[in-house]
């Protein structure tokens, strides 16, 4: 998945009609509804406000009057086209008095999310896995050097305790590799995940 790493506003003119699209970060529903009520806000006198969001506890979008799944859905479909996630995208619309039917209402909202997702800065999320290897004094310097000192904790007691930061989709193989290291012989505990 991929994120944009601050809030961007870009706007395009469409026969007459002023599409000003604002990308912002955003972690959950909550934020994504503070945010959107304070664009509406600014944007008082606006014709229409439609967005998407894309956060880990919900995804939402709307056309915000007009026709429908002309607005909210396209500008959705931009965002997931592009992996994106914690992501709130609202397109503001000032009509410039000339009608752009449905079609053209969803290829002016298509572009005004994907233009300004072009000067954006977009970064890769990755998630990670806390694992946690509990191993006899005796293998500790076959995972150092194994390993190449990749532990981001030890604790030394009557056993040596491990903290590795695995990427998820990489976890399997390193279990495998500390397992055949050990011949079986250590405790792995998977702790938590982190994204970032």
């Amino acid at each position: 998945m991929k994120r944009i790493t601050e809030t961007i506003s870009n706007q395009i003119i469409i026969k007459k009609s002023e599409f000003i699209c604002t990308l912002i970060p955003v972690n959950n529903v909550s934020e994504a509804q503070e945010q959107l009520a304070a664009l509406r806000k600014k944007y008082y006198d606006a014709t229409h406000n439609c967005y998407a969001y894309i956060v880990e506890d919900g995804i939402k979008y709307s056309d915000d009057g007009e026709p429908s799944q002309t607005a909210g859905l396209p500008i959705y479909n931009v965002l997931e086209k592009n992996e994106l996630t914690n992501i709130l995208a609202v397109v503001t619309r000032y009509f410039g008095g000339i009608m752009l039917g449905a079609g053209g209402l969803v290829r002016a909202y298509t572009k005004s999310t994907t233009e300004a997702l072009a000067v954006a800065n977009i970064v890769e999320i990755n998630t990670y896995q806390k694992i946690l290897i509990t191993i006899d004094y005796s293998k500790v310097d076959i995972l150092i050097n194994k390993l190449n000192d990749e532990a981001i904790e030890r604790e030394f007691g009557k056993d040596v305790k491990m903290t590795y930061l695995i990427l998820e989709d990489q976890v399997e193989s390193f279990i495998n590799q500390v397992r055949e290291l050990t011949n079986g012989d250590l405790t792995i505990e998977l702790l938590e995940k982190s994204t970032f």
